[in-house]
This record gives C-alpha cells, sequence and structure tokens, in this order.
C-alpha cells in the first residue's frame, strides 16, 4: 500500500526540480538582459546603467545616455522578453500536443497566419491600433485549424502530414502577404519587408503592455493543462483512457498558442525557430516532463529573442538586421539535426 507520504515525495521533488530550473533561467536572463542594456551602437557604463535601472537618480549618466537606455533600449528588450516568452511557449504547447518535436509557430504556417491578419488591420484598420492584435490571433488560429485538419488522417496527425501541410498553408499565405502588399504604397513596403523578417523598433506601449499579458495569459493557460499535455503525449486514447478531456486540452492549447503567436507577430512581425530551438533546448536540459518544460521555455525564449536581438542591432551598427535573421541562423542548423534524427 502506498502511503500519502510516498506519493507526494514525487510532487515534492518536481517542485523542487522545478524551482531550481526556473531560478537559473530567471538569473540567465537577468544577466542577458543587463548585457542588452549596456551593448549597443553606443555602449553604456555598466555601474551607471544599473544604479539608473534600479531607480535612482544622478547616477551619472548624461540626458543623452538616458533617453538611450529608457526610451530606446529598455523598450526594445521588454519586448523581445515578451516575444521569445510568447513564441517558446507556443511552441512547447504545439510539441507536445501534436507529439511532435518539429511542431512550432513558424513551421506550421501559424506565424504566417497571424501576420497576414496583422497586414489586413495594417491596410484597412490602420487607425485602430487595437485591431492588430485582434486580426493577428484570428489569423493564427485559422491557420492553426487548417494545418491540423489537413495534416489529421485515419492515423491521427503524424509529423510528415503536419510538416507537410505547415509547409502548403505557409505557401498560400506567402502569396496572401505578396498580394496584400501590393496595395500598399512604395514608402511602406521596405518597412513592411524588414517587419515581416522580425522588428522590435517600432512597437508601441500598447501594443506593449498587449504583449506582456497576452504572454501571461497563454503560459498560464498551457501550465495548467501540463499535467493533461503529460499524458496526451502518451498517445490520446491512452490519455483520454487516463482521464484526460482530450478534446477540451486540445482547445484550450490551441487558443492559447494562437494567442500567444498573435500578439507577438502583432507587436514585433514574424520571428522564426523560436518555438523549435528554444523548447527542444529546454527537453534536452531539464526533461520532458511540461510542468518544467513550458513555463522554462517562456523564461529561456525570454533571454534567447533578447541576446538574438541584441547581436542584430550590434553586428552591423549602426545598421541593424532583423531579429528574426539571427534566430534562423541557429534554428535551421537545429531544425536539419532533427530532420536527420527521425
Amino acid at each position: 500500500m502506498v502511503t500519502r507520504r510516498q506519493s507526494s515525495e514525487p510532487a515534492r521533488a518536481t517542485f523542487r526540480r522545478a524551482l531550481f530550473v526556473c531560478g537559473l533561467l530567471l538569473l540567465t536572463l537577468a544577466v542577458v538582459f543587463i548585457v542588452a542594456s549596456v551593448v549597443g551602437s553606443q555602449r553604456l557604463p555598466l555601474a551607471n546603467s544599473l544604479c539608473a535601472l534600479t531607480g535612482r537618480s544622478s547616477c551619472g549618466l548624461t540626458l543623452e545616455q538616458e533617453a538611450i537606455l529608457f526610451d530606446v533600449r529598455l523598450p526594445r528588450i521588454l519586448l523581445a522578453g515578451a516575444v521569445g516568452m510568447c513564441l517558446a511557449a507556443a511552441g512547447a504547447g504545439y510539441q507536445a500536443l501534436l507529439r511532435n518535436p518539429l511542431a512550432e509557430p513558424y513551421l506550421l504556417g501559424v506565424s504566417n497566419g497571424a501576420a497576414v491578419g496583422t497586414m489586413i488591420a495594417l491596410v484597412f484598420f490602420g487607425v485602430h491600433e487595437w485591431s492588430r492584435p485582434v486580426f493577428a490571433f484570428a489569423g493564427a488560429l485559422a491557420a492553426t485549424f487548417v494545418v491540423y485538419r489537413l495534416a489529421r488522417g485515419r492515423a491521427g496527425a503524424t509529423p510528415e502530414r503536419l510538416i507537410l501541410a505547415g509547409v502548403i498553408v505557409t505557401t498560400f499565405l506567402s502569396s496572401a502577404i505578396v498580394f496584400i502588399t501590393t496595395l500598399m504604397d512604395a514608402t511602406r513596403i521596405r518597412s513592411f519587408t524588414f517587419w515581416l523578417l522580425g522588428d522590435l523598433s517600432g512597437t508601441s506601449t500598447n501594443l506593449l503592455l498587449v504583449a506582456f499579458v497576452s504572454a501571461g495569459i497563454g503560459v498560464a493557460c498551457l501550465a495548467l493543462n501540463a499535467r493533461s499535455l503529460n499524458l496526451m503525449m502518451l498517445g490520446e486514447r491512452d490519455a483520454f483512457d487516463l482521464g484526460v478531456e482530450v478534446k477540451q486540452v486540445r482547445v484550450t492549447v490551441f487558443l492559447a498558442a494562437s494567442l500567444l503567436v498573435g500578439a507577438s507577430v502583432a507587436s514585433s512581425g514574424s520571428v522564426g525557430y523560436v518555438g523549435l530551438v528554444v523548447p527542444h533546448l529546454v527537453r534536452l536540459s531539464f526533461g520532458s516532463d511540461n510542468r518544467i518544460v513550458i513555463i522554462a521555455s517562456a523564461l529561456a525564449g525570454a533571454a534567447f529573442v533578447i541576446f538574438a536581438d541584441t547581436v542584430a542591432r550590434t553586428i552591423i551598427a549602426p545598421r541593424e538586421l532583423p531579429v528574426g535573421a539571427i534566430t534562423a541562423l541557429v534554428g535551421a542548423p537545429l531544425f536539419i539535426y532533427l530532420l536527420k534524427r527521425r
């Protein structure tokens, strides 16, 4: 007979492990945040910048340096963190639900769906800023539904069918993006092309707030369903036999992931491979328990995108690269590696 004390020991061990993992990733995130704050085309003094970030006055920064730190870099770093949390958590949710390590928003066409929704909002409802996250969420949700329905056969949604369906939907949505771009004037096409590759420089306070709120809601929804996702990784039939409401969990994960992707794309454009790279590295480092993976992926994703954006804006300073170009340099080789392992 298993006593209550014996049955609670694994839960306590998991809780302690989760605290350790989250503490380690929070420390990493703090270090990356500080480095990103002082590194750029104009370097800021470390001690003075740390003093200013704590809210103290008379920290020795000039007015120009304070403007760079608080008006330019800090909002961008915060947005990069929110985008990383959204995309990495969404990727972890898709991979657990679909039992496919290759599933992630960019490869499944979900990011392109959100991009199409955002571009429709910008072209036809540009004066209403609220329309961007709303249409992005709708586009991400529609793309998710179409890909899942195309990939689902008699044997379920196999990894090969999912990737093929994602390629088909991505190709179609790319054509839609080109068509919508032709409706814009020539002066806006260049900025929209840069935005599509991931641009963290042009967001507003409202969109930054939307990204953070969406990240909190989406990650919380996925984390609350982590135990069910652990069982669903065994197979939907086995999970149903063990008492999991499979349809409810599937709908919840799709809605939460679409919210995360929509908020990310609406505020920063399409940043690829974050949802592939980060959850996979988290699983390699800390195991496959989604009670740890989802939260850890969100924290690691924030650190990863902040780091990638720091590289993007400093490697050819004073010019800058789209952050999506840096994440693709890391994600594409890993994608090839995963394909070779299968």
